[in-house]
């Protein structure tokens, strides 16, 4: 998933993200609005991902979820 689907998309995916990654707090997720950098520093902090591990679970995680909502 490119940057301007999971921008476009944003709205759509913040439940599922809060799902995903439940330590993330309102406030970082409207800081990280749809950018996949932001999003990916913030897992790197919450998390102890390495910037590998971070861009690894958020294709995973795109993966996983472009495939349970096709048609969104």
């Amino acid at each position: 998933m490119n940057q301007n689907i999971l921008e476009g998309k944003w709205m759509q995916l913040k439940g599922s993200i809060r799902e995903k990654w439940g330590d993330l707090t309102d406030d970082e997720l409207e800081q990280i609005a749809g950018k996949r950098d932001k999003l990916a520093g913030v897992l790197q902090e919450r998390y102890g991902y390495t910037e590998v591990e971070a861009e690894r679970e958020i294709d995973d995680f795109l993966d996983s979820w472009e495939h349970d909502h096709p048609h969104k």
